[in-house]
C-alpha cells in the first residue's frame, strides 16, 4: 500500500538533523556533476578558450642558463694565507653568493654594460594589451614628460630582476644563472654577462679590501716602527742609567760575582792547604829526626841530606859504641856530629815553618780580601737585579713591538703581492648558449593547467550552486526537507498545446489560460497528464483508508500553479467517469472563478450564506461533466477565514460530500493568508503545490511547521512547473526520455 501521509514530527525536524546526513559518497558527487553539467562545461570551456587566447597572443620567451661553481680549493701563488683570512665555503656561504648574484649591484652593472636602458624590452611596454594600457596611463600621469635616466634605470632594473633566476643546484656548490628574454641571443648574452659581472665584482671587492688593508698596514707599520724604536732606546737608556753592561750575553756584575766567588773558593782552598802544611810541620817539630816519609813530603834537599848523614852517623855510632864502648872518643864525636846535624835540621824546619806561616798568613789575607770583594759584588748584584726586573719589562716591550713590526711588515709585503694577483673562488663551468626552444608559454602545461583549473573551478562553482540552491528540484529533497511524499513532478506548460498533439484531440480554445486549465483533457497522453494521473492514484489509495474524498489543493506562495493543478485534477477525475465538483475557496483572489466562470454572480459565498441553492450556483462542463462551484461575490469580504471556519461552510462541504465522488477545493496560498488552516476540520487530505526550482525550502518548512493540522492530513507534495531538460540532470527517471520512447509509437513526441 502506498504511504501518503507522514507524521508532523518528520517535518518539524531541525535543520541540523537534516544537514547531519551521512557523508556524501562518490555517487553523490557524480550526481552534482550531472546536475551542474552545463555549468561545468561552460566554465571549463571558458578556461580552455582563455588559455588558447593566451597561447595565441603571448609572445614566446626564451631562457638561457649559465652554471657557476664556488671552488673550495685555494689557489696559493706564494704559499701564503690571504691577508683578509680564508672563510670556509659551506652551505651558508653558497646561499650568500646566490643573494649577491641577485643584488642590485650586479644587475645595475649588467644594465650599464649592455645599455639595457635603451632596449624597449626593458623600458618599453610590457607587451600585450595590458602593457599598452599601463604605458598609456603612465604617459597620462607624466603629462607627456620624458622619464629621467634614473626612472629608466629603475624600470629596467625591475624588468631585469623579474626575468632573472639564480638558484643553487641541490646541495652542491654550483649555481645556475638564468635569464628569460624574447630574444634567445639576448638571453644567453645577459646570462653570461651576469656571471662575468659577479666574477669582476668579486675580484674588485677583494682588490679594494686588500688595498684598504694595505693602506691601514702602512699606517700601522709606521706606528709600530716608532714604538719599537722608542722601546729599544728606553732599554739602552735604562742600562746606562743603572750601569748595566752586557758581555757575551751576560751582565758584567753577574760575571764579576761569578769570578769573585770562584776566586774565593780557590783562596779558601789555598788557605786550607797552607794551614795543613803548617800544622804538619808543627807535628814534625815534635820528632827529633823527621822520618823518611816526612822528609820526602817536605821535598827539601837539605833536610834529606842532613837526615841521610844523621842516619849514617847514627849507624856508625851504634857500631862503634858496641865495639869500642859508649864513651869512646870516636863514638862521642859521632854523637856530637849527630847533634849538630839535628840542630841544622831543626833550623831548616824553623825556616820552612816560617815560610809556611807566611804563606798561611798571605792566604788568609787574600781570602779575607776576596770575601770583602764578594760582599761588594753581591750588594751590587742585588741592586742590579732590582733594576733588571724593570729592564726585562722594557726588553719584553721592545721585543713585542719589534715582532709586531716584523709581522705587519711581512703581511704588507703579502698584500702588495696579492694586489698584483687577484684570485676569486668562483668560475664559470658552463657558459649560457642560445636556446633552441621557447621556455614560455608552455603549451601543454598551460592547456593542462587551464583544463585542471577549469575542472576545479567548475566543480567548486557546482558545489557552491548546490549549497546555495535552497529550492526543491528532486523528490528526495522533498522527502528529506519536509518529511512528506513527493507525489508527482509536473512539467512546465506553455500557453498552447504542443503541436505534436494537434489533429488527434479537439482544437484548443483561443484563451491560453483555458488551454492550461484543460490540458489533461486536450493532451491526455502528455507527461503532464501522466503526472496528474499519479496524483489521482495517490488520492484513490488514500481513499481506501479514508472513505471521504474531500481534497484541498494549496501552496506556500501565489502563482505556484495550485489552481491549474486543482482544475486539471478535477478535469481528469471527471473525464474518467467520476462525479467531481471543483470548488474555488480562494475568497481573497478567486482567479479560478475568473478563468472558468467570469460571468458568475453567485457561488460559494452565497451558498454558505444560504442565499441560493447548490443547483443554482454550480455549472457543469459539457465535455467532461465536471461541476464547478465559483467563489461568488467576494470583493466586499473582510474576514474570509471566518466564513471558511463557519458551521455553514461545514454543512456545505458535507452536502458536496454526499452528492459527489470527489470534492476538489482550490485553496488560497498559506503564506499570505491564514484561510487554509481553518479548513482542516472538513478537509480529508491536502495536496501541497511547490514551484520547482523557485520556492525556497525554508519558506515551505516554516509554513508547514506552523500548521500542524495541515501536516496531519497532508497527502503529499507536487512539484510544479519543472524544466524537463534540467530535471533529467537531477532525476533521470523524471526526464523526458522515457515518455518520448514510450509514446514514440503514436507518431508524436512531447
Amino acid at each position: 500500500m502506498l504511504q501518503v501521509n507522514k507524521s508532523s514530527s518528520d517535518i518539524n525536524r531541525d535543520y541540523a538533523e537534516v544537514d547531519g546526513s551521512p557523508a556524501q559518497t562518490l555517487a553523490s558527487y557524480l550526481d552534482i556533476v550531472r546536475r551542474q553539467f552545463p555549468t561545468i562545461v561552460a566554465i571549463v570551456s571558458a578556461c580552455v578558450i582563455l588559455a588558447l587566447l593566451y597561447l595565441f597572443t603571448a609572445a614566446p620567451r626564451y631562457t638561457s642558463t649559465a652554471s657557476m661553481v664556488i671552488d673550495t680549493r685555494k689557489v696559493q701563488l706564494f704559499g701564503q694565507q690571504s691577508i683578509l683570512g680564508d672563510l670556509a665555503v659551506d652551505s651558508a656561504t653558497v646561499e650568500t653568493q646566490v643573494e649577491i648574484l641577485k643584488s642590485e649591484n650586479i644587475s645595475l652593472t649588467v644594465i650599464r654594460d649592455l645599455h639595457l636602458i635603451d632596449d624597449p624590452e626593458f623600458v618599453g611596454s610590457g607587451g600585450g594589451l595590458l602593457g599598452s594600457v599601463i604605458d598609456f596611463v603612465s604617459e597620462l600621469l607624466l603629462n607627456g614628460q620624458s622619464p629621467s635616466e634614473y626612472e629608466l634605470t629603475r624600470k629596467a632594473l625591475e624588468r631585469f630582476e623579474k626575468n632573472e633566476t639564480v638558484k643553487r643546484i641541490g646541495l652542491t656548490y654550483v649555481m645556475a644563472i638564468g635569464f628569460t628574454s624574447k630574444d634567445p641571443q639576448k638571453a644567453a648574452k645577459i646570462a653570461n654577462a651576469i656571471a662575468d659581472a659577479y666574477i669582476v665584482d668579486s675580484l674588485e671587492a677583494k682588490f679594494q679590501a686588500t688595498k684598504r688593508a694595505s693602506v691601514w698596514l702602512q699606517d700601522r707599520i709606521k706606528e709600530l716602527r716608532t714604538q719599537a724604536s722608542s722601546a729599544q732606546r728606553a732599554v739602552v737608556d735604562f742600562k746606562i742609567a743603572n750601569n748595566i753592561v752586557d758581555s757575551g750575553g751576560r751582565l758584567m756584575n753577574e760575571q764579576q760575582l761569578a769570578e769573585v766567588n770562584s776566586q774565593l773558593v780557590m783562596a779558601h782552598a789555598s788557605t786550607a792547604e797552607a794551614k795543613a802544611r803548617l800544622d804538619r810541620l808543627n807535628d814534625i817539630f815534635k820528632q827529633e829526626i823527621p822520618d823518611a816519609n816526612v822528609a820526602d813530603a817536605l821535598k827539601n834537599e837539605t833536610i834529606v841530606k842532613l837526615r841521610a848523614q844523621y842516619v849514617d852517623m847514627a849507624s856508625k855510632e851504634s857500631i862503634w859504641s858496641g865495639k869500642y864502648g859508649h864513651d869512646h872518643l870516636a863514638a862521642v864525636n859521632l854523637r856530637n856530629q849527630m847533634a849538630e846535624i839535628k840542630r841544622n835540621i831543626t833550623a831548616e824546619l824553623k825556616r820552612i815553618q816560617e815560610s809556611y806561616k807566611s804563606e798561611y798568613d798571605i792566604a788568609m789575607t787574600r781570602e779575607e780580601s776576596i770575601k770583602s770583594s764578594l760582599a761588594n759584588a753581591v750588594s751590587e748584584s742585588q741592586l742590579t737585579n732590582q733594576a733588571q726586573v724593570q729592564l726585562r719589562e722594557l726588553e719584553s716591550n721592545a721585543q713585542s713591538y719589534q715582532a709586531m713590526y716584523d709581522n705587519f711588515l711581512q703581511r704588507y709585503m703579502e698584500s702588495v703581492q696579492q694586489q698584483s694577483f687577484p684570485i676569486t673562488e668562483a668560475r664559470v663551468i658552463s657558459a649560457a648558449t642560445q636556446p633552441l626552444k621557447k621556455s614560455s608559454p608552455k603549451t601543454l602545461i598551460i592547456l593542462a593547467g587551464a583544463l585542471f583549473g577549469g575542472i576545479l573551478l567548475s566543480f567548486g562553482a557546482a558545489v557552491a550552486r548546490e549549497l546555495t540552491d535552497k529550492v526543491f528540484r528532486t523528490t528526495s529533497q522533498v522527502e528529506e526537507q519536509l518529511g512528506a511524499n513527493c507525489i508527482a513532478i509536473l512539467p512546465a506548460l506553455g500557453g498552447t498545446a504542443p503541436s505534436g498533439l494537434t489533429g488527434r484531440l479537439p482544437k484548443p480554445k483561443s484563451d491560453p489560460q483555458a488551454n492550461l486549465l484543460r490540458y489533461v483533457v486536450d493532451n491526455p497522453l502528455s507527461r503532464f497528464a501522466e503526472a496528474v494521473r499519479s496524483l489521482k492514484v495517490a488520492v484513490d489509495l488514500n481513499s481506501i483508508v479514508r472513505e471521504k474524498r474531500v481534497l484541498a489543493v494549496t501552496s506556500t506562495l501565489p502563482n505556484e500553479g495550485k489552481s491549474t493543478l486543482s482544475t486539471n485534477l478535477a478535469q481528469l477525475m471527471a473525464h474518467s467517469g467520476a462525479k467531481v465538483i471543483l470548488v474555488d475557496a480562494d475568497l481573497r483572489n478567486p482567479s479560478l472563478s475568473r478563468a472558468l466562470r467570469p460571468d458568475a454572480n453567485i457561488g460559494l459565498v452565497d451558498l454558505v450564506a444560504q442565499k441560493v441553492r447548490l443547483e443554482d450556483a454550480v455549472s457543469v462542463d459539457p465535455q467532461t461533466g465536471l461541476a464547478v462551484l465559483p467563489a461568488g461575490a467576494t470583493s466586499k469580504l473582510l474576514h474570509t477565514n471566518e466564513i471558511l471556519a463557519s458551521k455553514a461552510m461545514h454543512a456545505v462541504v458535507n452536502l458536496l460530500r454526499s452528492q459527489y465522488d470527489y470534492v476538489v477545493i482550490d485553496m488560497p496560498p498559506m503564506a499570505p493568508v491564514v484561510d487554509v488552516r481553518v479548513t482542516s476540520p472538513f478537509v480529508d487530505s491536502y495536496v501541497f503545490v511547490v514551484e520547482w526550482g523557485k520556492t525556497k525550502t525554508d519558506v515551505v518548512r516554516h509554513n508547514l511547521r506552523n500548521s500542524p493540522e495541515i501536516q496531519d492530513k497532508l497527502l503529499g507534495v507536487v512539484l510544479n512547473k519543472a524544466d524537463t531538460k534540467a530535471l533529467a540532470r537531477y532525476e533521470s527517471y523524471h526526464g523526458r526520455y522515457y515518455y518520448q520512447k514510450y509514446y514514440a509509437r503514436y507518431g508524436y513526441v512531447e
